[in-house]
């Protein structure tokens, strides 16, 4: 176990959004740069930058991207650049990664890509880190060639990381004369991400916050929010548990349409679960696949956790899944490549949350 991680950030503790919505929590938002069959990963990543503003102007609290590899449906390989890319287009939402993968990277070279966003963009930077490949294995060992680091290096591999921040390297560890710039003194906001209780539990020991991926691993929340809350030690950085979930959502103005745009999420389900990930599937492609039994089964059972409905059906969702967890934050996940439908689906949630509405009482309009 790493020793204890603390200090804080150039920006004090986790901060809440000035903008509270109805449910009580901060909302944000989480993209993968999704590519539509018949479009491209340009044109995917051209549209980030308009959707991102676009949930800042609503009152999102953070809007994150999450490294994938090997996936020709999703085109955020690489976080800390398309994070500058964004930032350059936004004024004050919370930009970060949901997350990098750190033992995908030498921790040196994110400590120094994410230490430059911070000072950059002072105050504004999330560093979400995962200790997952984000992708197969063979593209794993593509990526990580001779490297054998793997999951079980992560807390030596999080303290390497955040002793290039705060100068904390024992004197005794081989690196301990590195002086990394821009990362020492620009700490971002460090999160960890997990599926399970193992990230949960080390989050809680290190005294930082956590998000929970609820958007595909429902079974495991429970667990490993009482194995966060256990485990949990204060830190100047986080002087409370911190918990942010990640919810699937598709909101429309009907019920049908909703479910007619999030339907495309269960075939890439099925494709991706076969080992043949490809251009994210269109919501005519969807309906025109017959499903067998086993199949429409496993999309249930993937789909289960998504909030998916016209506004007062989500709102309803959101609530309930905040009050029966008593989660800190919400972070959206709309996997729809049409950006229209995507940014359509951010406005309903704002708005029927009172996301919007307080966004405007603050001073600031929905753009």
């Amino acid at each position: 176990m790493p020793e204890r991680i603390d200090g804080g950030t150039p920006a004090g503790p986790v901060a809440f959004h000035p903008t509270m919505s109805a449910l009580g929590v901060p909302l944000s938002v989480l993209d993968l740069a999704p590519v539509a069959e018949g479009s491209s990963p340009a044109e995917a990543l051209a549209v980030t930058a308009d959707y991102a503003r676009t949930v800042e102007a609503l009152g999102y609290r953070r809007y994150w991207v999450a490294e994938h590899h090997g996936m020709p449906g999703i085109a955020s390989s690489a976080p800390p650049v398309l994070l500058a890319h964004v930032a350059t287009a936004t004024e004050s939402i919370r930009l970060g990664s949901g997350g990098v993968m750190l033992p995908n990277h030498a921790p040196l070279v994110v400590a120094e890509q994410f230490g430059m966003l911070e000072a950059l963009h002072p105050g504004r930077i999330d560093l979400g880190l995962g200790r997952a490949p984000g992708t197969d294995p063979v593209t794993a060992h593509a990526i990580r060639r001779q490297r054998v680091d793997g999951p079980d290096e992560f807390p030596s591999q999080l303290a390497e990381l955040v002793g290039y921040f705060d100068g904390t390297i024992p004197a005794d560890h081989p690196f301990s004369r590195i002086e990394a710039t821009p990362a020492h003194g620009y700490r971002p906001e460090i999160w960890l991400l997990g599926s399970s209780d193992f990230s949960a539990t080390l989050a809680g020991r290190l005294g930082l916050p956590f998000s929970f991926a609820y958007h595909f691993a429902p079974a495991g929340l429970d667990t490993a929010l009482a194995a966060y809350r256990a485990a949990f030690d204060p830190s100047d950085a986080c002087p409370e548990p911190h918990v942010m979930l990640g919810v699937s959502v598709v909101c429309a103005d009907t019920d049908e349409h909703a479910r007619w745009l999030a339907a495309p999420g269960g075939l890439a389900f099925l494709r991706l679960r076969e080992g043949r990930p490809g251009r994210y599937p269109t919501p005519e492609e969807a309906a025109a696949r017959p499903l067998t039994p086993a199949e429409q089964a496993a999309v249930e059972g993937w789909t289960r956790s998504h909030v998916v409905g016209p506004p007062d059906a989500v709102a309803s969702g959101l609530a309930e899944l905040v009050e029966r967890t008593g989660v800190q934050e919400l972070m959206v996940s709309t996997m729809l490549p049409d950006p229209d439908e995507r940014t359509r689906s951010a406005r309903l949630v704002a708005e029927a949350t009172g996301l919007a509405t307080a966004r405007t009482a603050a001073g600031a309009g929905p753009g």
